[in-house]
């Protein structure tokens, strides 16, 4: 596999959609199943041999780094914002702190079931060729996704391109799972600030350089105690 020894776990939004569910913790320390969404995540990053996880911070961002400071198995670095820097921000922001090659991108409440023996995020490192792309995105079968509407946001041309759905009424089969390879080059043009990355999957999509892999297991979005609720039934 090709080797990336370094992931960024998204974690400094409010999650407002959680409603009272985030009043008291951020959304990263919200449980499903007995355990924290973010240590999921971590649990991912560890079974394949990562031990440098940079873990942005906002909202009741103090409780994240001691709840993370409690384990000893991981090296993590924190990057602080004062006000929420959103996903391509908030990653621009840390990138002094990492190192200069590619890296995983984790929202920190995308969940995900590792199926037939196969780890997502090894096998997405397997498909991972910079030479070929600047980041590459872990695309999510509708029918394979909790916690969301019924449709997707992209599709894939003849050459497994994605497509970003741009047009409301358009039905395609893909969700973007909350999970990315990215090469830091792609920020060398982008401002300090706040910002989406959807701004930076367009440009690429554009350019050619925007990758996918399609994960074959169930992939579930905690976005709200609904959603909360059907992936507790699951993990449970």
């Amino acid at each position: 596999m090709n080797k990336i020894s370094q992931a960024f776990i998204l974690a400094a939004g409010r999650g407002k959609r959680m409603q009272h569910l985030t009043d008291d913790k951020p959304k990263p320390l919200v449980t499903v199943a007995g355990k924290c969404l973010i240590d999921y995540n971590i649990e991912h990053i560890k079974a394949v041999g990562i031990k440098d996880c940079i873990v942005n911070l906002c909202y009741k961002g103090d409780m994240i780094r001691s709840h993370l400071q409690e384990r000893s198995d991981m090296n993590f670095i924190f990057s602080e914002e004062e006000e929420a820097l959103e996903t391509g921000g908030g990653i621009k922001n840390a990138l002094p702190k990492m190192r200069n090659e590619a890296f995983f991108v984790i929202n920190s409440d995308a969940l995900w079931s590792d199926e037939n023996g196969k780890q997502l995020l090894e096998e997405m490192a397997k498909a991972w060729d910079e030479n070929k792309f600047d980041m590459m995105l872990m695309l999510q079968p509708i029918e394979q996704a909790y916690g969301v509407g019924a449709n997707g946001d992209y599709s894939l041309d003849l050459s497994n391109q994605p497509q970003r759905r741009l047009d409301a009424t358009q039905k395609v089969p893909y969700l973007y799972g909350g999970v990315l390879i990215c090469h830091p080059r792609v920020f060398d043009d982008e401002p300090q600030g706040c910002y989406s990355l959807i701004r930076i999957f367009d440009k690429l999509e554009k350019s050619g350089r925007l990758g996918a892999y399609i994960h074959q297991g169930k992939w579930f979005h905690v976005g709200d105690p609904d959603a909360k609720q059907i992936a507790e039934q699951y993990f449970a």
